[in-house]
């Protein structure tokens, strides 16, 4: 009993010894807590900062697939993937009040309104997103609102940071990061590459010609209240797409802030009534099957009669005009004349040599099938002459104005960049002698008839104006115009189709009151020559032109 009573006694005889061990106790103890706490803080930020498929991102978006760039012909990037900040939810885990969250929330991020950040915040669902490309500063305002329901991740995002540049031609992807629309859904097995390896994809066109046909289309479209135009240069020898813009633009980065109009390709998905453009194609299947002469004088002074259906000329020449001037003054009396006399089965075979009863050829899968005649009538053939009565996509058109100038082959066009080795060869369609012929008469219409405005200074160009009644409920409209210029550049050696469409232009002060083609989209071809022909590498010339003398002794009223 000693013995324990001395081991016991000296503890409680010695109370500043017992305080210490109570001390040392309560220390441990708040060393514990601020251990726990520091773990489930760090818990937390490893949440924030990773994420989990049930907390952060999708499993699809964490197991986003390496996609490689897409890039324009010299190297600019036009499409990548970066990692950025994803704002999510877990519906069950919010622990304040879902009004007031709803509108913090859309006072941070009000491109939403604060009844869809409510909706989203009573979802039954483990986890959605609320924003994603989000920047660092929202990220961290929106993490100060407090909710351990309100996630964070950084995630693989394809970023295009060009914003609106190209988006018709690019597409997008969806949130499992699948491509949707342009080279990114028509190409995804290119970009993806085999086994895992992205590969980048070097495309055709310049951004540099690109930005500028969007600029001008788009000061078009605003200055003359149309509501849609496209924009196109092609390389004559290669079918490579050097600019491809529709209007109106969306950004892909935000793709559904676009309706599904202004997202839709109208180059390719689109088709037309493209008028009077189709004329010199007409003429040059006629001087191809040696059924017309550049010297040959045409009737123009009385209306043609099919039925009770009357073809006559808007600006009638009251004379017989020259196979040159039916093309500078646009006659429709006298285009007819001429198909009539080459028969339905001979223009049939150069629209199909054209490609023009097909979808267009491109590496995109939104393309729209034309509108191509069943049975060819003699009212038939007099309307397709000049562009009635037959309706393609702008690519077609281009493409077949490329075979006009180049020598007479039409190529597929293309949106990736070709090497020399990769150029087909091409389909014979027309012969390299009406070609040439056909270089002079289109250089004719800019020097001496409708197309005058369309000349940019030292480049040479030549081509053909084109305004179509726009066909509507019960019939065609007097008042609604399609207008188009199909041109090529430099004439005495081109290089490049550049077509201009716009879809309804309003009379405004900017087209001097006129909606054809020769007061809307010529002078469109004009500004965009005159600021890209430089880049494409022509080279201007106050004296260098296609020699024409043997053909414009034929084309009189050169100051009309």
């Amino acid at each position: 009993m000693a013995t324990l009573a001395a081991h016991v006694l000296p503890a409680a005889e010695n109370p500043k010894q017992e305080q210490g061990g109570i001390a040392y106790d309560r220390l441990m103890l708040v060393l514990l807590l601020f251990a726990g706490a520091v773990f489930l803080i760090g818990a937390r930020l490893a949440q924030l900062q990773l994420s989990s498929d049930t907390g952060g991102r999708s499993a699809a978006a964490a197991t986003l697939p390496p996609r490689g760039d897409i890039v324009d012909r010299n190297g600019v990037v036009l499409a990548t993937t970066i990692e950025a900040w994803a704002i999510g939810v877990q519906p069950r885990n919010i622990i304040g009040d879902k009004v007031e969250l709803a509108a913090r929330l859309n006072e941070l991020m009000p491109e939403q309104s604060a009844e869809w950040y409510l909706t989203q915040l009573r979802r039954d669902v483990s986890f959605t997103y609320l924003r994603r490309r989000a920047d660092a500063e929202l990220v961290e305002a929106v993490n100060a609102l407090g909710d351990p329901g309100i996630t964070f991740a950084q995630e693989p995002t394809r970023l295009y940071p060009q914003a609106a540049l190209g988006a018709h031609l690019l597409g997008w992807l969806d949130d499992s990061g699948h491509g949707v629309a342009g080279v990114e859904r028509s190409l995804e097995e290119t970009l993806l590459g085999e086994a895992g390896r992205s590969q980048s994809l070097a495309l055709s066109i310049d951004s540099r010609v690109q930005a500028a046909m969007e600029a001008e289309l788009g000061w078009a479209m605003t200055e003359m209240r149309a509501i849609g135009g496209t924009g196109i240069v092609l390389d004559v020898d290669t079918g490579e797409l050097i600019a491809m813009a529709s209007a109106p633009q969306f950004n892909p980065n935000v793709p559904g802030q676009g309706s599904n109009d202004v997202r839709r390709n109208n180059i390719t998905q689109s088709v037309y009534e493209l008028g009077s453009t189709f004329k010199p194609l007409t003429v040059a299947a006629a001087l191809d099957a040696g059924v017309t002469r550049p010297s040959e004088y045409w009737d123009t002074t009385t209306a043609l009669m099919v039925g009770r259906h009357r073809i006559g000329d808007s600006h009638p020449a009251g004379r017989a005009l020259s196979v040159p001037e039916i093309l500078t003054k646009s006659s429709n009396v006298a285009t007819a004349r001429i198909a009539d006399r080459l028969g339905a089965q001979r223009m049939d075979a150069m629209f199909r040599a054209l490609h023009f009863h097909e979808r267009p050829a491109i590496e995109l899968r939104e393309r729209g099938g034309t509108i191509y005649p069943r049975e060819w009538s003699r009212a038939t053939l007099f309307t397709t002459s000049f562009g009635h009565g037959i309706a393609v996509t702008p690519l077609h058109l281009a493409s077949a104005y490329a075979a006009l100038v180049n020598g007479g082959l039409w190529r597929p066009a293309t949106l990736l960049r070709r090497s020399p080795s990769q150029v087909p060869a091409g389909e014979r369609v027309f012969t390299p002698e009406t070609s040439r012929r056909m270089r002079q008469m289109l250089r004719l219409i800019v020097t001496n008839g409708s197309g005058r405005r369309a000349e940019a200074e030292g480049f040479r160009v030549g081509g053909k104006t084109g305004t179509a009644e726009k066909p509507g409920v019960g019939g065609y409209s007097r008042s609604v115009n399609v207008s188009t210029f199909a041109a090529a550049f430099p004439m005495d050696r081109p290089r490049y189709v550049v077509l201009v469409m716009l879809d309804a232009p309003e009379r405004t002060e900017a087209n001097l009151g006129q909606t054809t083609a020769a007061y809307t989209a010529a002078p469109v071809v004009s500004r965009v020559i005159a600021r890209t022909g430089a880049l494409l590498g022509v080279t201007p010339s106050a004296t260098r032109d296609i020699d024409v003398s043997d053909i414009a002794h034929l084309v009189q009223g050169a100051a009309d």
